[in-house]
């Protein structure tokens, strides 16, 4: 008699099914099989054969070892879909490191891996192509020097990591297209659907029906109609963000994580997994050779190069470098707090020249505070008790945490003085004084921030906006830099409010800045200017920028690091639970010291809907110790309905 694991797309782990007779023989590992689930016929997984286990009131088996029970308590599977397996050893494999790395099931892992169109018919439709957003011109021709030994792992089809140092972004994608001339069966992972849109259509062109696209963006038929050509091997080269690296190849030889620096690869809810890492261990399962790539790599990703772990690609080629201005707001004459005249008369240049300038300033909105000149109180929200910001559009202080809006008081809510004053400035009211400083001068101004770009057709409505010749300044928020094309060809940037950057509670402050300033280079057009504006210019920070040396930047920010024992040189898990009851009692007792684990909190605040959050950081340098810990906290509250439990492994951001 065979028994079969199944995985369904539920948050449970494996239940065993008995496979009938007549079934047994086509039963594989990764094929769809249908089968009862409580009170309903439902699609899952065959991850394995099995013993019998212990059973439930609800017909199935749930994975319990070393439990038997009589063969009779346990259900048929009813049918076996489709003749080949969707999913093969490999990915089976990388489901269950997945569930136990990050404290997970494997159905919620399953759940994440396939998309619905994998079990469900849907009709496909063909749909128009886009006009190629990037020309062959603009692509580098890279000596084939360069690529010997990435080549040569891609021949040996062994598992080898590379990090690619890239001078721009179009290098990156130069250098990933000349890879795929001779690499099959090949995953490119992008952050944003904006850069897939920007990459596809010369991929298109080079590679045509071997190419195809897989991002949420698509619709359902589109997905069914992706997921058919990987699956008959019609398409051998998937571009995506981070669900494609999921794709259901039979073998994969070749995984490219572009912009492997990005947040945007890792998930931020429900199962919180990295895009890059899960595509790293991918292919070491498979043999397939990784290339991280970057302008500006994560300290991780570098640190593994330092130890061995990931081979340094660092191009020899001589790129024109922008000239960085770091601007000293403590002795500049300013025209307006946050404006120094340096960049408005460089701004004024370029513009009577009919060039693009860029203002990158991290405050939507009007005002940042609205203060209290007599007891310096400032509006906050009444729900998260952080400041609201002044919209003037629509004269509303808004919290842009919880979205709580209200009207402008008249005098200060707790001396009721009327002294009141506005502090700061968001992107409406950068918008408001260029307009009137440049008045004369140009004809286009636009704003791009998600007050107004809220949609997906608002978007591209603004990024079609830019490339109009009458347009000749824009000004946004990170938003901006995210959606629009490197191949803007800005005559000049300014960020506005660098220190910004610096001064969030995150030890990756630093490295986040250069990241975020370095994707705003790459849109400056050769020997153009990126001004800074700083009132701490002798940050470690400024300097390197200057001097465009990240290899100075790394050697400074590893050096922080080790001295607080921070990633790369521990690990981190952070653990939220959430409940209307007091649950911090309940933790402290649990919570045991360990000389090899540090444990921060639990810190304990509100949420939007009035819940308790109890959030504890845990931060070790031993990976089994983390694990271990975590799992005797969760343990504690498991099975509680009025707890949620939300876990991040590996955290990008701790709140």
């Amino acid at each position: 008699m065979t028994f079969l694991d199944i995985v369904f797309q539920v948050n449970l782990g494996p239940l065993t099914y008995r496979c009938p007779e007549e079934l047994s023989d086509i039963a594989e590992p990764g094929m769809i099989v249908s089968a009862p689930l409580k009170n309903k016929i439902a699609k899952g997984i065959i991850t394995g054969r099995s013993l019998p286990r212990t059973t439930e009131s609800h017909g199935f088996t749930p994975v319990v070892r070393g439990l038997s029970v009589p063969a009779g308590e346990i259900k048929n599977i009813l049918t076996i879909n489709g003749e080949t397996p969707v999913l093969n050893r490999q990915m089976i494999e990388l489901l269950r490191w997945m569930a136990d790395y990050y404290l997970s099931t494997q159905g919620l892992v399953l759940k994440n891996m396939l998309p619905k169109e994998v079990f469900l018919r849907v009709k496909s439709r063909k749909s128009k192509e886009k006009s190629p957003a990037l020309k062959r011109g603009n692509l580098i021709d890279i000596p084939d020097s360069e690529f010997t030994d990435i080549r040569h792992s891609i021949n040996r089809h062994t598992y080898r990591g590379f990090l690619l140092h890239a001078p721009s972004s179009i290098y990156e994608y130069s250098f990933v297209i000349k890879i795929l001339e001779e690499a099959k069966n090949a995953i490119i992972l992008l952050p944003e659907v904006t850069q897939i849109n920007n990459l596809y259509p010369f991929l298109k062109e080079s590679f045509g029906e071997r190419v195809c696209l897989f991002h949420s963006g698509l619709s359902k038929g589109k997905r069914s109609e992706t997921i058919e050509r990987i699956l008959s091997g019609q398409s051998d080269i998937i571009l995506g963000t981070r669900s494609a690296i999921f794709a259901p190849f039979k073998r994969v030889s070749f995984i490219a994580v572009l912009h492997e620096h990005s947040g945007s690869y890792k998930q931020e809810d429900g199962l919180r997994y990295s895009g890059r890492d899960v595509a790293v261990m991918r292919g070491y399962l498979e043999k397939a050779t990784v290339l991280l790539s970057s302008i500006c790599p994560s300290i991780e990703s570098l640190y593994n190069c330092k130890s061995g772990k990931y081979t340094l690609l660092k191009p020899v080629a001589d790129i024109k470098k922008l000239r960085v201005r770091i601007i000293d707001m403590k002795y500049e004459k300013l025209f307006k707090p946050y404006l120094s005249k340096t960049v408005v008369d460089a701004a004024v240049r370029r513009i009577k020249n009919n060039k693009k300038v860029v203002f990158v300033i991290n405050r939507r909105g009007y005002s940042t505070l609205l203060q209290c000149r007599e007891c310096n109180y400032i509006e906050e929200c009444h729900r998260c008790k952080i400041p609201m910001i002044l919209h003037k559009q629509d004269r509303s202080l808004k919290c842009h945490y919880c979205g709580h809006s209200s009207t402008i008081p008249e005098n200060c809510h707790r001396c009721k003085s009327y002294n009141i004053e506005l502090l700061g400035a968001g992107t409406q009211r950068v918008q408001e004084d260029i307009e009137k400083l440049l008045k004369g001068t140009t004809s286009g101004i636009i704003r791009f921030d998600s007050d107004i770009a809220r949609k997906k057709s608002e978007v591209k409505r603004l990024i079609e906006t830019i490339h109009k010749d009458d347009v000749r300044i824009i000004i946004g928020t990170k938003l901006m830099t995210k959606r629009i094309s490197i191949s803007e060809g800005f005559s000049m940037a300014v960020i506005l409010d660098t220190d910004l950057f610096l001064n969030i509670p995150d030890f990756r402050s630093a490295e986040k800045a250069y990241q975020e300033i370095s994707s705003l280079m790459d849109m400056v057009e050769p020997n153009g200017d990126i001004f800074l504006q700083t009132r701490i210019p002798q940050n470690y920070l400024f300097k390197c920028l200057k001097n465009q040396d990240y290899k100075s930047f790394f050697e400074e920010e590893i050096k922080r690091r080790k001295a607080l024992l921070y990633p790369p040189y521990s690990k981190l898990l952070f653990i939220k639970f959430i409940s209307k009851r007091d649950l911090s009692k309940k933790l402290s007792e649990t919570i045991r010291t360990d000389k090899d684990i540090e444990i921060l909190g639990p810190l304990i605040s509100k949420n939007t809907k009035g819940q308790q959050e109890f959030s504890v950081l845990l931060k070790s340098s031993v990976r089994g110790k983390l694990h271990s810990t975590a799992k005797t906290l969760i343990s504690v509250f498991e099975g509680s309905k009025d707890v949620r439990i939300r876990i991040d492994v590996d955290p990008l951001v701790t709140k």
